[in-house]
């Protein structure tokens, strides 16, 4: 708390602006340098928060993360900015115009939602983080569309407010919290308050069992530039729905309610699916969109004869699928003259960095190994992006 204080004033504000780039090689030499104009623990704040702010930039982009205030926490467990914005386009398109936060930690959901013309009261029991929160609120210029509030969310009456949006504290003492029911505060909690309301949304592990999803619910799993960002629980939408976005776009597939796709063997080309589609369950969508089968049956890469391109997965051309065998890939490697190899597994023990090792890659070409099994067998699929 003492740290946002001081970073607060205007000699805190001067401060951030000049160590703003700081590279973390020469804080030693730039934090002597400013401790003899400065207050030793303003400067070590300010360096601190510096920090913070770059590794923050990837997720909320150089402009905004060089004006807010951050903890440790608060870094690695908000939002990325492009899946609160769905999120927040998702809730100002069904005519919400008011939120309850909770749960809100610096603010990165608060911030998305008043952009998006939303009301917002967000509400965290940590005093730093709400104090972070409220500084962030200020420094974007939404301090008029988000009221802080620090106490317990339980406590909290969200009467009277659109919706309810509700990020559990997913980390403890020993890290990720996998049990839905050890969230703070639970599932079965944010689930209550959920119902409550006319309109909600949980943001959740994308590991959640399915089995878990309550049956009032739309379950929604998000992936950012191809990497799984996160699973939301909507209220109010459309209960038993199932649905993958992919962002940037957004491009969102719904399920169909597909009967798993048939055991197939290897055709000319290979489609990975994205990592949102895989975990909603998805795969036999897109197995239906390609015109494909699965090369096993617990193994989500589908195989096909015709390329039909797909925002939902990527396309490879299949040029050699062989039993696994290192002798014979780096042979075939050799002759192709691939120096650059990119290793992918599914359903294989084989570590990556463990088989480049083997087969020392070299040569001007470049190709991609898939490490899987066909029809439960070890396999090696080599091709190239399609």
């Amino acid at each position: 708390m003492n740290d946002l204080a001081l970073l607060l004033t205007p000699e805190g504000h001067a401060l951030l602006d000049e160590v703003r780039d700081t590279d973390p090689a020469r804080e030693l030499a730039v934090a002597t340098r400013l401790r003899r104009e400065h207050p030793a623990e303003l400067v070590s704040a300010a360096l601190g928060q510096a920090r913070l702010r770059q590794r923050a930039a990837v997720k909320f982009g150089a402009e905004d993360a060089g004006r807010m205030f951050f903890t440790p926490n608060g870094v690695e467990q908000s939002t990325r900015a492009s899946v609160a914005a769905h999120r927040a386009r998702r809730l100002a398109g069904s005519g919400v115009a008011s939120v309850a936060d909770l749960c809100c930690g610096i603010g990165g959901d608060a911030i998305a939602l008043a952009r998006a013309g939303i009301r917002v009261l967000a509400v965290d029991r940590d005093p730093l983080t709400a104090a972070a929160a409220r500084a962030n609120a200020e420094a974007l210029g939404l301090a008029d569309l988000i009221e802080v509030r620090e106490a317990d969310v339980t406590d909290v009456d969200t009467a009277g407010f659109d919706a309810v949006f509700v990020d559990p504290a997913r980390r403890g003492g020993r890290g990720r919290i996998f049990d839905p029911e050890a969230y703070s505060p639970p599932l079965s909690w944010a689930v209550a308050a959920a119902l409550r309301a006319p309109r909600a949304a949980l943001k959740i592990a994308p590991g959640i069992p399915h089995e878990a999803v309550p049956e009032q619910a739309e379950a929604e799993w998000i992936s950012d530039g191809g990497d799984v960002k996160e699973a939301v629980l909507w209220f109010g939408t459309e209960p038993g729905a199932v649905r993958a976005t992919l962002l940037p776009g957004p491009r969102t597939l719904l399920s169909r309610g597909l009967p798993d796709p048939g055991v197939r063997p290897p055709g000319r080309y290979l489609y990975e699916p994205d990592g949102a589609v895989i975990r909603a369950h998805l795969v036999a969508e897109v197995a239906e969109e390609v015109g494909g089968g699965l090369l096993d049956a617990t193994i989500a890469y589908v195989t096909a004869d015709a390329l039909r391109p797909t925002p939902y997965a990527t396309a490879y051309e299949i040029t050699d699928h062989l039993p696994f065998n290192v002798k014979k890939l780096k042979a075939l490697l050799r002759e192709r003259g691939v120096g650059t190899l990119t290793v992918k597994k599914r359903g294989s023990a084989v570590e990556p960095e463990e088989l480049r090792r083997k087969v020392k890659p070299q040569g001007p070409h470049a190709a991609t190994v898939f490490l899987t099994r066909i029809a439960g067998a070890p396999a090696m699929l080599i091709g190239h992006p399609a």
